[in-house]
């Protein structure tokens, strides 16, 4: 008999009592934005939607328009629950206030909109990454800020959903990690990866090898030492240039992907609070490890709003041996 998401969450937060029916309310909201992204990915090449946006987001970067279609989409779903206090989005310079002096606003929520986005126009696997967090305990100024940074083991739920050949959300409540794919014939998402854990050592790495100039020498030299056998296998190359896909391979079949820093990025290109944080999430949930290069990714403690970091993810192996490699170097 099939599961379908409502279902399944009703049946998670009946095991874990603690957890308000707020949250449900709340993954539901990124259950219909979802499915309305979705629908806009797929039928792109079809409509005025590919392309940029000819706006520049917070980070200096071209927006795409379904850049600006996902996060607008994002912010109306999260923006009728209650719930939320505060919205933070990678393409927004500041967080935005909904609910915030409500005393029902229990929630803030985080997102990047569309990871990967410069791969839309050439119909690569993209995806959408999200956070949820609670309020902090009140202070004397309660600024929205202390509602957004918080470590990443301040959180009560993230996933993310991948658009790729189906599209699939996968995410944790702090019980294991649970992965739907949506049934376009019924419109719902059905149970397909139940209790996922990853696995403990796989056959992949994604490293983007074109950088190995750039990246520090240590981290080339690991990569180099697994290649070659150090973990008593070789591995082969998977690199799509999607976190979001990048991960789901290395969640789903084992491996490590590994994102430094670089001269240009010297404190890492990935967002702490928007990518890394509910990657990290899952991955620990699933029985892996993700690390900033010298900590736990969950311990980092977020200072900005739109903080990067480098990130290193993978199965306990590859993650043990990296612990090892880095310490020796």
């Amino acid at each position: 008999m099939l599961t379908t998401f409502q279902q399944h969450i009703v049946q998670e937060f009946a095991r874990r009592p603690e957890s308000p029916m707020e949250l449900q309310w709340l993954m539901s909201a990124v259950i219909l934005a979802s499915k309305l992204i979705q629908a806009q990915v797929r039928r792109a090449g079809l409509g005025n939607i590919l392309g940029s946006f000819d706006e520049i987001n917070s980070h200096g970067e071209v927006q795409q328009k379904l850049d600006v279609y996902a996060n607008e989409t994002l912010i109306k779903c999260f923006s009728l629950r209650q719930s939320v206090g505060v919205i933070a989005s990678e393409e927004n310079e500041h967080p935005i206030v909904v609910h915030k002096d409500s005393p029902e606003a229990q929630y803030a929520i985080v997102f990047d909109p569309l990871d990967g986005s410069s791969n839309i126009d050439v119909a690569v696997t993209i995806g959408t990454t999200f956070s949820i967090l609670h309020r902090p305990e009140r202070t004397d100024s309660d600024h929205p800020l202390d509602w957004i940074l918080q470590g990443g083991r301040r959180q009560v739920a993230a996933g993310y959903v991948l658009y790729g050949s189906s599209t699939v959300l996968v995410y944790s409540v702090g019980n294991g990690v649970h992965g739907f794919t949506l049934d376009p014939s019924v419109g719902s998402y059905v149970l397909s990866h139940e209790n996922i854990v990853m696995p403990e050592q796989g056959h992949y790495y994604s490293f983007n090898e074109a950088y190995n100039d750039k990246f520090p020498r240590r981290y080339v030299e690991y990569v180099d030492g697994i290649k070659k056998g150090a973990l008593g296998k070789f591995y082969s190359s998977r690199f799509i240039g999607s976190m979001v896909a990048d991960f789901h391979r290395t969640l789903l079949r084992g491996g490590i992907f590994i994102y430094p820093e670089t001269p240009n990025y010297p404190n890492g290109r990935l967002r702490l609070l928007y990518e890394a944080n509910p990657i990290a999430f899952i991955a620990e949930q699933a029985g892996g490890q993700a690390s900033d290069g010298t900590q736990p990714i969950l311990d980092v403690r977020p200072l900005e709003i739109h903080q990067r970091t480098p990130l290193v993810v993978g199965g306990k192996r590859e993650m043990d041996y990296f612990r090892e490699f880095m310490l020796k170097n």
